[in-house]
């Protein structure tokens, strides 16, 4: 072996083994292609190196780098169409093209000005995969010794560029699969907590509707009352993806639920070492939740020493992590909640004053579910599509006598047992049919009946006997709750004899209820 080749072979591995560095390094594509190229340059003697990639769009040749001997870097546009030119070639055969002397070379269009026409010339494809080539690696040689092996050197150094310019397209797909994902989930989080999916037409629910969309225009502080299971959380979701921080987080916290040490921790962050346990730094709700939204749910249950600590991040935006000494400063839009009565509270000494005017400055008051029991039939059909999800899609159908039992409720529970008994009725109905009979297996009836022994008449409510929407089964049953199971009464309801309406009892399976 020659001198001069075992100096080329050590050019070689040295200049090898740079490049692999470069392109494992964590620089972007660019920088690192241009790198390259300068190596090669410097360390193999292979000059006026130039790299073209692919574009997705139209197969086309994008010059993406380029290093001359001058050392200048050429960032002109330069483009080479499928065939076109000599690179054109390289692309559509798919291997490579060693050309002794360029000026004698008719496929060579020179475009920008880099060979010397007297020296040879260089071409390897860069291909991630057999027939899919995504690119071409050109240099001319000082000279034209050894241009087998030079031809063999430079399919390494393509073959390293196919490695990493796959990686990085990797990458760049699952990025825009998660920007996609992530677009897709947002529109469903507006659409889920749009203001069609807080159900409910009566009056005390349209005056709730209409502050949601005043305060979703401002960034207001907003306190939300009422019963629990009433759907204050429902609401603060739809006031923050109906605001101009619908971009932004939206954090939620339950105060009732952490001791007061846990309580400042969670909403302010720590410190490592602040306290036993803090092993690393940690943020809080508030600094998380910075440009966004911060629900703080039953905020009547925190301790008088925690409301003033509360209070000053309300005022002024700031506060320090716990053990920290730095004053962060954040932009929250609050959302409180609770089902206290703040102002016997405040009167009685166990609720600040200060802090109870700085939360109520945009309150909405929801109503309990007795006092809009007309809303309990969209009600429940908003719900049980939702069940019907969780149980795979399956099927449910809730008639108008199991409608009639619901409305006849208090309903201390609010929305929250509504969705808990309407779930245990579907677990009930082996046909996905709610009707009387499994809403009387549920004991709901029974509940009924006891309240209305102990309190007030049942709620009466007017049945349209001709309706055309109502089957037989169904128009029975109501004429014998309307008629108080008395089976004389419900035939004249329905323009039937006794006789009659005992025959249809028999058929239609009803369950008689024992008066």
């Amino acid at each position: 072996m020659t001198l001069e080749r075992t100096q080329l072979i050590e050019a070689e591995l040295d200049t090898l083994y740079l490049i692999s560095q470069v392109l494992n390094s964590t620089h972007d594509l660019h920088a690192k292609l241009h790198t390259v190229l300068e190596i090669l340059h410097k360390r193999s003697g292979m000059c006026s190196g130039m790299i073209t990639l692919k574009e997705i769009e139209n197969n086309s040749l994008i010059v993406s780098a380029v290093h001359s001997n001058s050392n200048d870097t050429h960032s002109a546009l330069v483009r080479y169409n499928p065939g076109e030119g000599l690179m054109g070639a390289i692309l559509d055969a798919g291997t490579t093209i060693v050309v002794e002397k360029i000026s004698e070379e008719p496929r060579f269009l020179g475009r920008l000005g880099l060979y010397h026409p007297e020296l040879p010339f260089i071409g390897s494809p860069i291909y991630v995969e057999e027939g899919d080539t995504i690119g071409v690696l050109a240099a001319q040689p000082s000279n034209n010794h050894f241009l087998s092996e030079r031809a063999r050197f430079m399919e390494m150094i393509a073959n390293l560029i196919a490695q990493s310019v796959k990686m990085l397209r990797v990458i760049e797909r699952k990025q825009k699969h998660l920007v996609t994902e992530r677009d897709q989930l947002k529109q469903a989080l507006i659409k889920n907590y749009s203001f069609e999916n807080i159900i409910g037409h009566s009056a005390p629910m349209l005056k709730v509707f209409d502050l949601i969309r005043q305060v979703a225009k401002w960034n207001t502080t907003v306190l939300i009352r009422g019963e629990s299971g009433t759907g204050k959380e429902v609401v603060a979701n739809a006031i923050h993806f109906n605001s101009g921080c619908a971009s932004g987080p939206f954090l939620k916290l339950n105060c009732a639920a952490l001791p007061d040490t846990l309580l400042e921790s969670e909403l302010f962050g720590h410190e490592k070492g602040a306290f036993s346990g803090a092993l690393n730094q940690r943020k809080g709700r508030f600094e998380l939740a910075d440009n966004g939204t911060l629900f703080l749910d039953e905020i009547g249950e925190i301790s008088a020493s925690f409301q003033a600590k509360l209070l000053r991040v309300l005022q002024e935006g700031e506060f320090e992590r716990v053990g920290g000494s730095q004053t962060l400063k954040v932009n929250v839009r609050i959302i409180a909640a609770t089902n206290r009565n703040l102002e016997e509270e405040v009167t009685e000494g166990k609720f600040r004053e200060d802090l109870y005017y700085r939360l109520n400055i945009m309150p909405i008051n929801m109503p309990p579910l007795r006092d809009r029991t007309e809303d309990i039939p969209e009600l429940s059909e908003f719900l049980l599509r939702r069940i019907s999800d969780q149980q795979g899609g399956r099927p449910l159908d809730i008639k108008e006598s199991a409608i009639r039992i619901l409305m006849k409720h208090d309903w201390p529970g609010n929305v929250r047992e509504l969705s808990n008994r309407l779930e245990r009725a579907a677990i009930m109905s082996p046909n996905g049919i709610i009707d009387r009979d499994v809403m009387v297996n549920t004991g709901l009836e029974d509940v009924v009946a006891q309240a209305s022994l102990t309190s007030k008449a049942p709620k009466s409510i007017a049945i349209d006997f001709s309706d055309e929407n109502m089957d037989d089964r169904e128009r029975v049953i109501a004429a014998l709750e309307q008629s108080g199971w008395v089976q004389a009464k419900a035939a004249r309801l329905l323009n039937m004899t006794p006789r009659q309406i005992a025959y249809r009892i028999m058929t239609l399976d009803i369950t008689m209820k024992q008066i």
